[in-house]
C-alpha cells in the first residue's frame, strides 16, 4: 500500500511540474506577445489610431513590418490624413518607403500643396524622394548653368560680330508634382537653358549689346517655356557672370586666309611644274626637229650627185651654189646670227 501511494505521490509531482514548465512557457510567450504587440496595439489606441491585434500578427506573417505601419498611421491620423493600415501595408509590400510618403503628405498638407496619397506613391516607387520634392515645392532650389561637378565653369556663345562671349547662369526652379512622374530631370533644365544661353547670344548683333543688358538673355530663354515636360517649374534665370572670350570671328578668318593662300601656293606650284615640264617638251621638240633638218641636209649631196649623174647640173652651177653658201655664211659672221641648226648663246 505505501509503495503504491509513493508512486502516485511522484507521478502527480511530474504533472505538477509539468504544468508549472507549460504555465511558465506560456508566460514567457504571453511577454514576448505583449511586448511585441501589445504595445503597439496600446500605443495606437491611445493616438486614436485603432490598429487591431489579428492585423498586427496577420502583417508579422505577410512579411510587414507592424512598428513600421503603426507609426506611419499615429502621424497620418495626428495631421488629419484619412489612411488606412491597409494601404500603408500596400505601399509597403510593393518595397515603397511609407514613413518618407507619410511625412511628405503631412508636410504638402502643412504647405496646402494638393498632393493624394496615390500620387505620393507613384512618386516614391518611380524613384524619386518625395518628401525632398515637396520641400523643393515649398523652398525653391538653385541651379547653376552649366553644372560645375561636369568640369565646366561657363557657357560659351559667338555673337554676330565674332566675339565669344562666356556666360554663367543661375536657374531657380520648384518642383512640379503633377509632372514629376514621368518629367525629365534637373540635367535636362541645365541642358535647355545652356542651350538658349548659346541661341540669345548669337543671335545678338554685338557682344557689347549683351555686356550692355545681359537681362536680355534670360528674357529669352524664359520665353521659351525650357520646363515643358519636365518635373520642375522654372521661376527665374539670373545671369550671374558674362565675360568676353576670343575674337572667334578674327580667328576664323585668319585661318581662311592661310587656307587660302595654301590653296594659291599649291596651284602656282602646279602651274610652275606644268611650265617646266612644257619647256621640257618644247626642248625635246626642238631637237627633233634639228635631228630633221640634219638628215634633210645630208640628203643634199645625195640629190647633187643624182644631178650631175641625170646630166641635170652642170659644173658652174655647183660652184655657184657654193658661192652662195659662203657668201651666206661670212654674212652671218659679219651679222653675228647663227648658223642653221645652231642656238645662239
Amino acid at each position: 500500500m505505501v509503495p503504491m501511494l509513493a508512486q502516485a505521490q511522484e507521478v502527480m509531482a511530474a504533472w505538477l511540474w509539468g504544468l508549472i514548465l507549460l504555465a511558465a512557457i506560456a508566460l514567457f510567450v504571453l511577454i514576448i506577445f505583449v511586448f511585441t504587440y501589445g504595445y503597439l496595439w496600446i500605443k495606437a489606441l491611445l493616438a486614436d489610431a485603432h490598429v487591431g491585434i489579428l492585423e498586427l500578427i496577420g502583417m508579422r506573417l505577410r512579411g510587414v513590418k507592424p512598428a513600421v505601419i503603426v507609426d506611419s498611421r499615429i502621424i497620418a491620423v495626428k495631421a488629419g490624413l484619412p489612411i488606412s493600415t491597409v494601404a500603408l501595408e500596400t505601399h509597403y509590400l510593393a518595397r515603397g518607403h511609407v514613413p518618407n510618403v507619410v511625412r511628405a503628405l503631412v508636410a504638402a498638407s502643412k504647405a496646402d500643396i494638393p498632393l493624394t496619397f496615390n500620387q505620393a506613391c507613384a512618386i516614391d516607387l518611380a524613384g524619386r524622394d518625395v518628401l525632398e520634392a515637396v520641400q523643393l515645392s515649398v523652398n525653391p532650389k538653385v541651379i547653376d548653368c552649366p553644372d560645375p561637378t561636369k568640369g565646366r565653369e561657363m557657357v560659351s556663345a559667338v555673337a554676330k560680330d565674332g566675339i565669344q562671349l562666356n556666360a554663367k547662369a543661375r536657374v531657380t526652379v520648384r518642383a512640379n508634382l503633377e509632372r514629376l512622374v514621368g518629367g525629365a530631370k534637373e540635367e535636362t533644365i541645365i541642358a535647355r537653358v545652356g542651350e538658349g544661353i548659346v541661341t540669345s547670344i548669337g543671335s545678338s548683333e554685338t557682344y557689347k549689346a549683351v555686356l550692355e543688358n545681359p537681362d536680355i538673355i534670360s528674357k529669352r530663354v524664359l520665353a521659351k517655356g525650357l520646363d515643358a515636360g519636365t518635373g520642375f517649374e522654372i521661376l527665374s534665370i539670373d545671369i550671374a557672370d558674362v565675360d568676353v572670350g576670343e575674337n572667334i570671328g578674327a580667328k576664323l578668318q585668319a585661318d581662311q586666309a592661310e587656307a587660302d593662300k595654301r590653296v594659291a601656293q599649291a596651284l602656282a606650284e602646279r602651274r610652275r611644274a606644268m611650265a617646266v615640264a612644257r619647256e621640257q617638251e618644247m626642248e625635246a621638240l626642238v631637237a627633233e626637229n634639228r635631228a630633221k633638218v640634219v638628215l634633210a641636209e645630208a640628203e643634199v649631196p645625195k640629190a647633187i650627185a643624182q644631178a650631175f649623174r641625170e646630166g641635170n647640173l652642170g659644173i658652174m652651177d655647183y660652184y655657184t651654189i657654193k658661192n652662195i653658201q659662203a657668201d651666206t655664211s661670212m654674212r652671218r659672221s659679219i651679222s653675228n646670227q647663227p648658223e642653221e641648226g645652231e642656238t645662239r648663246t
